[in-house]
């Protein structure tokens, strides 16, 4: 079984390979530049996987922050989380011992992936979920490891940051054609704008998924009887 959701996971994972491939990379270069060897960036990688937030976790370590610093900043990064999270539980109920790793798990990426593409009908959702996120989990520890290992190389990384939103706008492309209701998208797109140009890019994505959360939720019935008349 487990072989099997293998199998059908991994073609659907690539993107993510990519992706997490390079921007890994680059974290585990900044992380040895700043003096920190391989092993910190596969424990980092394995044991947190905050993407984002491990970029972030090199400039604290070389200010010599404090633990309070350090979890507020995290908190504040990683808060988008909590809204995506909310709409995973449902779909990991019946995953039982999975559960645990699968919450650890999910990122940006995982979620979209997983809300884009179906398990196959002979794999159960749960192994396919589990095959999915704990694949994207090892491409970020191998890009983290490559670019620990190759830190010492001098080569410039200018543009690497971009591999990620392309990813997203890939991502996001396959999703409006496949998806016969589009309101949603629009609604996350303008609330996203407004939220952007109301508070600028520093401040606006926690603020923007609470707008796109309200939204969604006060306008669902309506949105659930669209996407049926849309699939009949």
């Amino acid at each position: 079984m487990f072989l099997r959701a293998l199998k059908a996971a991994f073609p659907r994972t690539l993107p993510v390979l990519a992706g997490y491939l390079f921007l890994g990379l680059g974290f585990g270069v900044l992380l040895s530049r700043a003096g920190y060897g391989a092993g910190w960036a596969l424990l980092m990688s394995a044991g947190i996987f905050a993407g984002a937030m491990q970029y972030v976790a090199v400039d604290l370590f070389l200010a010599g922050a404090g633990v309070l610093e350090c979890a507020m900043m995290t908190l504040a990064v990683n808060a988008r989380h909590l809204f995506y999270g909310l709409s995973m539980a449902g779909w990991y109920a019946d995953s039982g011992k999975m559960k645990p790793y699968l919450a650890f798990s999910l990122t940006d990426e995982t979620f979209a992936l997983l809300s884009l593409t179906e398990a196959p009908e002979s794999v159960p959702e749960r192994w396919y979920y589990l095959c999915v996120s704990a694949l994207n989990h090892l491409y970020w520890i191998a890009g983290s490891l490559l670019g620990a290992l190759l830190g010492l190389l001098p080569f410039d990384l200018l543009g690497i940051e971009f591999s990620m939103p392309a990813l997203f706008v890939v991502m996001l492309v396959e999703q409006w054609r496949r998806k016969r209701a589009r309101l949603p998208v629009l609604i996350g797109l303008a609330c996203a704008l407004g939220c952007l140009f109301l508070l600028g890019p520093e401040r606006f994505t926690v603020p923007a998924m609470l707008l796109v959360t309200g939204v969604l939720f006060l306008f669902r019935p309506r949105l659930d009887k669209m996407e049926g008349r849309a699939g009949a």
